[in-house]
């Protein structure tokens, strides 16, 4: 039986104090419709997707250039039937010197093939991670989701009855 966390490495000329920097900016790789604090420890932030995606992450772990965990307080799917499938798992960022280069280790625990979004999810975070962080870490210039209007707020899961 399959029970393997999703996964995937960077390896880029950057610093790690740089990859640290590019992680912390989630809004810029990851989506212009974050809110909160995204860097400190015990920050918590919002993320959206249109009406297909919203979860809650807290900061629970946060070594400067070295990691970064988000903990899923609370998430919320419009695609599949658990619709908090993501809740209570963790998204690590570990970042290490390997030779002249940084490596990013970037893991969803608790993502697994079981999950029903395991496939889009695997997918999404694949091109998060290796496409528009890994933009954002050598170019400067990552390609987030972009705002989409007052959906956005409307819509927290900490707004809404479930």
């Amino acid at each position: 039986m399959e029970n393997q966390s999703f996964g995937t490495t960077l390896l880029v000329s950057q610093t790690p104090q740089e990859v640290f920097a590019a992680v912390t900016d989630p809004r810029a790789w990851w989506s212009e419709e974050i809110e909160g604090g995204t860097a400190a420890l015990d920050d918590e932030f919002y993320y959206h997707y249109r009406d297909v995606h919203r979860c809650t992450m807290k900061l629970v772990e946060v070594v400067p250039d070295e990691r970064v965990v988000w903990l899923v307080l609370d998430n919320y799917f419009n695609f599949t039937e658990d619709k908090t499938e993501w809740k209570g798992t963790k998204a690590i960022f570990e970042i290490s010197r390997e030779g002249d280069k940084t490596r990013l280790r970037f893991t969803h625990q608790g993502l697994v093939p079981a999950y029903e979004c395991y496939e889009i999810c695997n997918n999404a975070w694949t091109n998060y991670i290796t496409n528009s962080l890994h933009k954002l870490i050598t170019t400067g210039k990552g390609q987030p989701n972009t705002r989409e209007g007052n959906h956005f707020e409307k819509n927290r899961p900490d707004r809404v009855n479930s």
